[in-house]
């Protein structure tokens, strides 16, 4: 059984890896989060809010 292991990273490292990703649209986000050390889906789930408004334009209020 493998437990695991939830780890808290600066904003300032998730802010960097978000600019990264975003702006090498040439590589994967598995392989940018490899070099970053960190898992594809947590790189994944920083990437996401950034990426929602771009693609689909702006959230219609509520």
């Amino acid at each position: 059984m493998s437990l695991m292991v939830m780890k808290n990273y600066p904003p300032e490292f998730k802010a960097d890896a978000v600019a990264l990703a975003l702006s090498r649209p040439d590589r994967t986000i598995t392989s940018i989060a490899r070099d970053l050390g960190v898992s594809r889906e947590t790189l994944r789930v920083w990437v996401r809010p950034d990426t929602v408004g771009a693609r689909h334009g702006p959230t219609p209020p509520a």
